[in-house]
């Protein structure tokens, strides 16, 4: 499993999907610096194991377009404004990886020159190669997409070999095991499975998205100490969605 000090991994580059609740810790709203910072450390662990990381971070802890639709908001506007909710998350975490020697570039959707670099798919391929961190900000630049979407777009164009989802919980299980105490994990589940059962895995055009493209979605716990980088050594708990 391990060469040296340094655990093997069969995945030479991912897609890391997290929600913006995933930075607010115990606040109820905005940024946690210290969550923050130890999901940092995670990603961390994991870059130190030559693995080629790309980041999506929702922006749900600052602002979500649903919610603000849901409230008379124009669609299109609250979209945006979810939109740039997540530039914030991608820079406080560049900033908290960039803190730990981790080389970073956020890499927005929306032109925003003065604080992210534009979308471009060679220039974010090659920021890869260069062993840097890319955090994709703006979802895709469109409203009426989420950032799963996004997550599994940008993973497709920079042919990451998984995506990983990191979540409260251990996996997908048959209804929410926060409130339902005989809910069943499933060790590995269908794209079409997840679609037809309508599990909360991500959304339907995401799911689609990678069933089309035979993208596997590993889903785990981003409170679990060391969790993303047993899930690239092969250890701990966690579901798989597959073909």
């Amino acid at each position: 499993m391990t060469d040296g000090d340094t655990p093997r991994t069969t995945f030479k580059r991912v897609m890391l999907k997290i929600s913006g609740e995933a930075l607010m810790g115990d606040a109820g709203y905005g940024l946690h610096p210290p969550t923050v910072e130890r999901i940092a450390r995670e990603v961390k662990s994991v870059h130190d194991m030559g693995v080629e990381i790309c980041m999506v971070i929702g922006g749900g802890n600052i602002f979500r377009g649903l919610q603000g639709s849901a409230q008379g908001m124009e669609r299109t506007t609250a979209d945006y404004m979810g939109m740039l909710a997540t530039v914030m998350n991608a820079l406080a975490m560049q900033s908290s990886l960039e803190k730990m020697g981790v080389f970073c570039r956020v890499i927005s959707a929306i032109r925003m020159d003065e604080v992210a670099e534009p979308y471009i798919r060679r220039r974010a391929v090659r920021h890869l190669e260069k062993k840097r961190v890319c955090i994709f900000a703006a979802g895709t630049g469109n409203p009426y997409f989420t950032t799963d979407t996004a997550a599994t777009l940008r993973a497709n164009e920079m042919a990451c070999q998984a995506i990983l989802k990191g979540t409260k919980v251990d996996g997908v299980y048959d209804k929410d095991p926060m409130t339902n105490d005989d809910a069943v994990r499933f060790e590995r589940i269908t794209y079409d499975d997840v679609l037809a059962k309508h599990l909360k895995v991500m959304d339907a055009s995401a799911i689609a998205l990678a069933r089309d493209n035979n993208l596997p979605i590993i889903v785990f716990s981003l409170d679990e100490p060391g969790g993303f980088k047993g899930i690239l050594a092969g250890e701990g708990t966690y579901t798989t969605v597959h073909s």
